[in-house]
């Protein structure tokens, strides 16, 4: 996969047609004549294309097998009936042919098509893996995804899932009377998340621009404007590090529903990701990992504290005094700085003990103010908000609130963060004046829920790897000379 590209050319390239027009694919020939008997001529003439992904010459006998997105079909050659037969018995692995013939089957029940007419669409110029090896090299696969997606069955399969998983979000959202928009990825401000943002410099303005971390607060401005239920799915940007679970760029569903609050937000995610499951599956009795997972709703609701008490066995909240909890922490490997309130111990705490061991599907409720600025206070447990992530097989899914509308606590929250900025927390959030002058019109009682596509893919096809669901994943510069 490596190697120089191959000096000239097998054939006249001037003659490769500028266009091409199949009438079949290996998956519509096989629907039509599964069953046939060996040796059957079936009259009926189709023109395929794709790569020729195997091949073998058995004297006056040539037979390759072509994939199209489809999948596979057998090419069935002869000296006396395929032209520039040589020819077509030194094509390499991985050219991209379209082929004229009968549909047949040969002596031994092979469904193929007689090569009565073939053209070379595309040499394959790098030497192709074979179907049998693929791509050994795990980088490399990554790296070149054009090549890993025609070899490696099971990432081709994924990354389709993943296109229908997308498709299948939007379309039962617009079904609820969702609907589908698109904010700014250059913010002025970076806000939604606490999260380090990339920057970037735009020239004309002479302005200091980031890439978005979340679209949170563009998508809650057309709450205010009026837009009751809406939805984007977009790219989202976090300068942070990389792992199974994470990548620099990444993709997010994020809604908002008027008049709705926490509570409808964990209705609507475990109906959304059961319908996805049975979509795709025909049930929401799953595995993952070789485990069983059932995403039938409805699903477990139990607070952090009980989930730290039951994996931990340890009782805590935000009475605990901070030193105990500060040793909790040391005891159990958690870096600490010396600048963490309550709220921020107990998280640490959690998810060093706690959320790698929730397998079942849990809604993890109700989290410190002090680590959820834009989230509403709880209505019944002070210093908390309401809010909640979904964690299934040991990860989260995804986050929500009960939106926080009051613009004066916004704006106190917005400026606590701007000290922990300024304080040296490069991932707290900034002052949006802004997005409070919007909550100053209006922000109605409103439900908000983020999940992560990249996860529910890995979810949904049994897949332990972001790298794997991504077609295109953050990878280190390739070494000069591959």
């Amino acid at each position: 996969m490596s190697e120089a590209p191959q000096e000239g050319g097998r054939g006249d390239r001037s003659r490769q047609p500028y266009r091409y027009e199949p009438t079949a694919t290996a998956a519509s020939i096989a629907e039509r004549h599964a069953g046939l008997d060996p040796g059957t001529e079936t009259g009926e003439v189709v023109t395929v294309a794709g790569r020729l992904m195997l091949r073998r010459v058995q004297g006056k006998l040539a037979f390759g097998t072509l994939q199209d997105a489809s999948g596979r079909i057998q090419l069935f050659g002869t000296a006396a009936g395929t032209p520039d037969f040589e020819r077509f018995g030194t094509l390499s692995l991985g050219d991209w042919v379209g082929v004229t013939g009968q549909v047949m089957t040969t002596r031994r029940g092979e469904l193929s098509v007689a090569v009565d007419d073939w053209v070379l669409l595309a040499e394959a110029r790098r030497t192709f893996p074979d179907k049998w090896h693929g791509i050994t090299d795990t980088d490399l696969r990554f790296r070149q995804r054009y090549v890993d997606l025609w070899v490696t069955p099971e990432a081709d399969a994924t990354l389709r899932a993943r296109s229908r998983i997308v498709s299948l979000v939007r379309r039962w959202l617009e079904d609820r009377g969702f609907i589908e928009v698109e904010t700014p990825i250059l913010h002025p401000i970076p806000g939604g998340a606490t999260a380090r943002p990339f920057t970037t410099h735009h020239n004309a303005l002479d302005a200091e621009l980031f890439l978005r971390v979340a679209p949170e607060l563009y998508l809650k401005r057309l709450v205010v404007g009026g837009f009751e239920k809406v939805f984007e799915v977009g790219r989202t940007f976090r300068n942070e590090g990389m792992s199974t679970r994470h990548n620099p760029e990444f993709t997010m569903l994020e809604l908002y529903q008027a008049y709705a609050d926490y509570g409808d937000m964990m209705r609507l995610t475990e109906e959304l990701v059961a319908h996805l499951a049975t979509e795709l599956h025909g049930t929401t009795e799953l595995s993952y990992g070789g485990r069983p997972l059932d995403l039938t709703p409805p699903w477990r609701r139990a607070s952090m504290f009980d989930l730290l008490e039951e994996h931990a066995g340890v009782r805590v909240d935000l009475r605990t005094p901070v030193e105990e909890l500060r040793a909790h922490c040391r005891d159990r490997g958690v870096h600490l700085d010396g600048s963490e309130g309550p709220g921020k111990l107990l998280l640490e705490l959690y998810e060093a003990t706690t959320e790698a061991n929730l397998w079942d599907p849990v809604f993890v409720l109700d989290y410190p103010k002090e680590v959820s600025p834009l989230a509403r206070d709880h209505r019944e447990l002070e210093g908390m908000v309401e809010r909640f992530e979904p964690i299934v097989a040991g990860r989260e899914l995804g986050n929500a609130f009960s939106e926080l509308t009051d613009p004066g606590e916004q704006r106190a929250r917005f400026e606590d963060q701007a000290r922990q900025k300024a304080a040296g927390d490069d991932e707290a959030m900034a002052v949006d004046a802004d997005y409070v002058r919007a909550l100053e019109y209006g922000l109605p009682p409103t439900g908000g829920l983020g999940i992560g596509i990249d996860r529910l893919v890995m979810l949904l096809t049994d897949t332990p790897s972001i790298r794997d669901v991504i077609l295109f994943p953050t990878l280190r510069p390739e070494q000069s000379g591959s």
